[in-house]
């Protein structure tokens, strides 16, 4: 049985407790069989008959949950520095739509790569993400747009599932924006994800969820209703893009369709803080969108006070996020939506597992969950999120397994 040993501390993250509670043991121990923790404790509380025929060290140094990415669109061909400097020069979001920018540029742009261009580019993305510490991942369609394309980033996903090591969750984004062959035909483009995408989506087990990006220039409030109930009959969960730009009543909207979590929330109303709070709605702040479009960040200490469950993500896109590192968005989550370093990290640990309806298996370390952990080169969650580093991960392991 392999064990983890000279733990200076370790962060168990558990799901009980409020933001800030993340269940520091001192001096800890690990030990895991096959993929999963069988024990975790001080050390001077190990059993006497634990086996350390394979022992790892620590060497003194922090350990956390394997990080948990809960909002990511990993999934595109092309990049989009040119509307970085348009934005610097005053662009807005819309206004680079309009002209044809936008999500609208990556849908060309991934619509004629071809899946080993699109496999390549995930699998590059995973890797970086697991030296940070990163161990499960949420991948979203949303830049193909077609029948043919979202399939085949679905597709890709599954593959992907088999060619690396971290645990990918697929989330279906065909209602990201209307695409320009139905822009006269808003209710026709509704018809096909629903009539046709997520029956094909169901039938093939292609994606646990359903996501909708209700906003000016996407889709309302009731065409992202109609969407979300068409992928509950078909056995998906809801998840929104919510109140990104503006206050369009998706926080409500994600509590009225019972979602799983609702994400970004930057203009979110007070009553809809509480409404989400009173239906279980996770709240995903996305600090990275925020710092690129120059918008107001999630008011995180709000939706605190409230007793909104709140995760952490990337966003990882290349338009309005285009950074996979989770760690600098925890630090932001810190500095832009005042999280407490503790909060962050419990944020992008159980919480974001919560988001996913993983918590059960990832996202803290707990007997009966999966042996996923990063060791950390920081005296302490504090001084990590404070002293922003490049790297503080120096080893990753996932299903026990040392990513070398």
């Amino acid at each position: 049985m392999p064990i983890l040993t000279d733990i200076s501390t370790l962060y168990t993250c558990k799901l009980d407790g409020g933001q800030d509670e993340v269940h520091p043991i001192i001096g800890a121990t690990i030990a895991w069989e096959d993929e999963t923790i069988q024990w975790v404790g001080s050390a001077r509380d190990a059993p006497a008959g634990l086996d350390t025929a394979m022992q790892y060290s620590a060497d003194g140094q922090v350990v956390v949950p394997g990080l948990v990415d809960c909002h990511t669109h990993i999934g595109f061909g092309g990049w989009r520095e040119d509307e970085f400097e348009q934005r610097i020069k005053g662009a807005g979001y819309l206004e680079i739509a309009e002209a044809g920018g936008g999500i609208q540029k990556t849908v060309r742009q991934t619509r004629e790569a071809t899946n080993e261009d699109l496999t390549t580019h995930c699998l590059a993305v995973l890797e970086e993400m697991v030296r940070l510490g990163v161990t499960t991942v949420e991948c979203k369609s949303g830049y193909g747009l077609s029948e043919e394309a979202e399939l085949q980033m679905l597709r890709i996903y599954m593959s992907l599932k088999e060619l690396q090591p971290v645990r990918l969750v697929s989330t279906f984004l065909g209602a990201h924006v209307i695409p320009p062959e139905y822009s006269d035909d808003r209710a026709g483009y509704v018809s096909l994800l629903c009539d046709t995408l997520i029956p094909q989506i169901q039938e093939d087990d292609l994606a646990t969820f359903c996501d909708v990006f209700v906003e000016e220039g996407a889709f309302s409030g009731e065409e992202a209703e109609k969407i979300l109930r068409s992928a509950q009959d078909a056995g998906m969960q809801s998840k929104l893009h919510a109140d990104q730009l503006s206050d369009g009543g998706g926080g409500a909207l994600a509590a009225r369709l019972g979602a799983i979590s609702a994400d970004h929330l930057e203009y979110t109303s007070t009553a809809g803080i509480d409404t989400m709070a009173d239906a279980g709605v996770v709240g995903v702040c996305l600090p990275f969108a925020s710092l690129y479009l120059n918008q107001q960040p999630m008011q995180g200490r709000k939706f605190v006070r409230a007793g909104v469950r709140l995760a952490v993500a990337t966003d990882f896109n290349p338009g309005s996020a285009p950074s996979y590192h989770l760690p600098l968005a925890m630090m932001l989550a810190c500095t832009m939506s005042r999280f407490t370093p503790a909060e962050a990290l419990k944020g992008a640990t159980i919480h974001a597992a919560l988001a996913l309806g993983l918590e059960s298996s990832v996202g803290s370390i707990e007997k009966g969950k999966r042996a996923d952990f990063a060791i950390l080169d920081v005296s302490d969650v504090n001084h990590w999120m404070y002293h922003f580093r490049s790297n503080a991960c120096t080893r990753t392991f996932i299903g026990g397994i040392p990513q070398d």
